[in-house]
């Protein structure tokens, strides 16, 4: 019986993380259009380089121990409560640190009103101590329907504001308030909702037991927070918070799409390779089965999107945004990999091998910032492909140890994925086409994807690929509510 309620709480639990995923990315996607079409890229481009030092600060005021309270079984309120005092406490000292560095960073980018929106952004780390301890309750009993109306609640509030402000002319400081607002909505909803409440309760040696797991996250989280913001410094630094806003935007269009996807796969995927890590077998026929049904997804949608880059962008956030398209095509073959990339690492964490994890996590930082110092002199698009460069080299190297580990060689990767990148390059190509007729830009986006559609699905039933039948079959089962689908004994 018990079993059964927790079956029903996982479920209910991931469809309610994946509502709030979708639901907050769909709207965080209009108000993003609305206010590139209201505010000028170099907005957007300040807004960036505020957002380096407030999120590395991030890092460490909650340094960890969020992690390390879902993690610790016997958590109670003696550990709430001193994670919490902690975290204020480092909080206050990182925004003073912050607000008197300000003017030098400000200096450092030759941008004088950097000073003003960093102390103000900075209130955000005050915020960080009550939802460190409210994303460690939701996570342990699985209230994730509060997240879902949190989330929701925080970005409709914060985005109509700042859409508002930056139609009446605010510039950045929309910005700034749609950032504050959100994250201070989401707080006190979660606040209200949760009922806790900080109790006068401090222990150092149950935060020197938080430690021995939390300061493992807080040094990983710290450079792989220096790592993907490092290049944000270069553009904003070497070229200007225009050529960032960019750069910026054109990164974010197919994180958009490709992250509800990615979060989907990373949080269902580990638990269930977890569940068989004894049977290597098991283990790579669902590795496998990730990988090729979710190339058979992501690989049209990516490449599709980088054939109406152009248009899209026009029509979208209107032709002063034009030189974001090339970052933009950029990224699309940046993420496409993404899901490659998950299937493979948590295939590795699942069967206990944290520490082959954390060597492939060095040799990919360390080959990514040897390519990003290669890549500056060249310029800032130079760096967007060091990017991509970086990324597919990492494909290679997050396959490598399941050669040993799974008996999956990178032979068997590339033809499980061949088909689908074939099709969709196929489509790609027919798609691409269609602006050569000179239809309006609306006209050629509709007909575009339209035929994108078509033309992969026909492909795809004419091919006879395996993932259009299994995801097929997929549906049509959880329609009829069957309890399970059968893994194909072809990936055996």
């Amino acid at each position: 019986m018990d079993l059964e309620v927790t079956k029903h709480k996982i479920i209910s639990s991931l469809l309610w993380k994946f509502m709030e995923r979708i639901g907050v990315q769909g709207i965080q996607f209009i108000v993003t259009l609305l206010l590139a079409r209201l505010l000028l890229p170099e907005d957007f481009g300040l807004l960036v380089i505020v957002m380096i030092f407030i999120t590395i600060a991030t890092v460490v005021a909650q340094n960890g121990f969020n992690t390390a309270l879902i993690q610790k079984k016997d958590a109670d309120e003696i550990d709430f409560s001193s994670v919490f005092y902690l975290n204020l406490i480092l909080a206050t000292i990182l925004y003073i640190i912050l607000f008197f560095t300000a003017p030098f960073i400000a200096l450092l980018f030759d941008q004088p009103q950097l000073t003003l929106v960093l102390r103000y952004l900075s209130l955000t780390l005050f915020l960080g101590p009550f939802q460190s301890i409210q994303y460690a309750i939701i996570s342990r009993t699985m209230q994730f329907k509060k997240l879902f109306v949190s989330s929701l609640g925080g970005v409709i509030l914060s985005g109509t504001v700042g859409i508002v402000m930056a139609y009446m002319n605010y510039g950045i400081w929309s910005l700034v308030v749609q950032q504050l607002l959100n994250q201070l909505v989401i707080t006190l909803i979660l606040y209200y909702t949760l009922n806790w409440r900080p109790q006068l309760i401090f222990s150092l040696d149950r935060l020197r037991i938080l430690f021995t797991f939390g300061w493992k996250l807080l040094i990983s989280s710290l450079i792989d927070s220096v790592y993907s913001n490092i290049r944000n410094v270069f553009v904003g630094k070497l070229f200007s918070p225009a050529m960032l806003g960019f750069y910026n935007r054109g990164e974010q269009f197919p994180y958009l799409f490709i992250a509800a996807i990615n979060g989907s796969i990373q949080s269902v995927l580990f638990p269930a390779l977890s569940s068989q890590q004894d049977d290597k077998k098991k283990v790579k026929i669902m590795v496998r089965r990730a990988i090729v049904s979710s190339s058979f997804i992501v690989f049209p949608m990516m490449i599709g999107l980088a054939v109406i880059a152009e248009p899209l962008v026009k029509v979208l956030l209107t032709e002063k945004w034009l030189p974001a398209v090339p970052f933009l095509q950029i990224f699309c073959v940046v993420y496409i990999v993404w899901p490659i990339h998950t299937a493979n690492l948590q295939a590795i964490n699942a069967i206990g091998r944290s520490d082959i994890f954390l060597k492939l996590e060095i040799i990919k930082k360390v080959i990514g910032l040897i390519i990003l110092i290669l890549s500056i002199p060249l310029g800032v698009y130079a760096m967007a492909v060091g990017v991509l460069i970086s990324s597919l080299l990492a494909v290679v190297i997050n396959a490598f140890p399941n050669i040993v580990l799974l008996n999956y060689s990178l032979r068997e990767q590339f033809f499980d994925i061949a088909p689908s990148l074939f099709i969709s390059i196929t489509m790609g190509v027919i798609v691409y086409t269609i602006k050569w007729f000179g239809f309006g830009d609306v006209l050629t986006i509709v007909i575009q994807i339209l035929l994108g559609i078509v033309v992969y699905i026909v492909l795809s039933k004419l091919f006879k690929l395996e993932p259009f039948h299994y995801l097929f079959e997929t549906i049509k089962g959880v329609l009829k509510r069957n309890k399970s689908v059968p893994i194909k004994e072809a990936y055996e």
